[in-house]
């Protein structure tokens, strides 16, 4: 019998939600963006409700609910009682107007997130105050139920928060010209937007970051289906390699698509191995360097060259 929860640490992630989604490259929301799936709880964000990723849980969950309660929503484009019960909690956050943020997470292309809060069933509500988890809700619940349980929320946490966060200072327009390129799906657009940013500040690195995701997801869109199956079944094609190693890194799976090109590296030489190299370094350039999966690919790399 699904049944909301008030007790504090009710739904307890395991091990800290912050060391266990800490570095994920932010492939997962360029994907959103140019390959929206029907009826995905996606939506666009507004200053009450945001689409949370791996890449963003930390400032979005973590960090927010140092200032006000934050209702993470699990949902899943496959469950439509999922779907309709975010929609009701983003109409709540519209009318109560900062006091709480929803986050709407899509537990399908976010699954690290559904683990950390140890999901069992879609879709699943969960409060989180403070960086931690206050109070839950498993299964669709009516509306009035549902506005009981969030006023209780703001009960429970009055006066124990910092409140809201002043506004931020208005976005650079040529950012938001890249951003809605990649909205409408133009990469071609975002990329020119990107290049010309860093043609009048090459040191920008925000900009240099973008570039080298859209990049990246040009490359990984234009690949075929298959491109997988066909490459485990021809090692010695160093262009299937390649391909795969996009199609892996775009499905969410780092550490195939080092290990397919370290392999591959070691199997080959001359310019061969150079491409090899400088794709894998490319692909290392998505992440953190710090993340432990580039850290040990990293390690492996240097096994394979010498």
């Amino acid at each position: 019998m699904t049944r909301p929860s008030s007790r504090a640490g009710a739904r307890r992630p395991a091990p800290a939600l912050a060391a266990s989604l800490a570095g994920a490259v932010d492939l997962s929301a360029l994907k959103e963006r140019a390959q929206a799936k029907p009826g995905a709880p996606s939506g666009a964000a507004t200053a009450n409700v945001v689409v949370v990723t791996e890449a963003n849980f930390e400032a979005e969950v973590l960090q927010r609910s140092m200032q006000v309660p934050v209702v993470v929503a699990l949902a899943s484009a496959r469950s439509e009682p999922s779907l309709a019960l975010t929609e009701t909690f983003a109409r709540l956050a519209a009318e109560d107007n900062g006091t709480w943020v929803l986050a709407k997470v899509d537990v399908d292309s976010n699954m690290r997130i559904a683990q950390a809060f140890g999901v069992q069933s879609i879709p699943t509500i969960v409060a989180v105050a403070a960086g931690q988890p206050l109070a839950d809700l498993q299964g669709p619940q009516p509306e009035p139920q549902l506005r009981e349980w969030i006023s209780a929320i703001l009960r429970a946490v009055e006066g124990k928060l910092s409140g809201a966060a002043e506004q931020p200072a208005a976005e650079d327009p040529r950012f938001t010209a890249a951003e809605q390129a990649l909205e409408d799906g133009d990469l071609e657009g975002a990329v020119a937007a990107y290049e010309a940013i860093l043609a009048a500040e090459p040191g920008n690195t925000e900009a240099k970051t973008a570039l080298r995701h859209v990049a990246f997801l040009g490359r990984a869109e234009a690949l075929a289906p298959n491109v997988v199956e066909q490459a485990n079944a021809d090692r010695s094609n160093i262009d299937l390699q390649l391909e795969a190693a996009d199609a892996e890194m775009f499905d969410q799976q780092p550490e195939a698509a080092f290990g397919r090109l370290i392999d591959a590296i070691k199997r080959t030489a001359g310019d061969d191995r150079t491409r090899l190299r400088t794709r894998l370094l490319e692909l290392f350039e998505l992440f953190d360097p710090a993340e432990p999966v580039v850290v040990a690919a990293r390690r492996k790399l240097a096994l394979a060259l010498y």
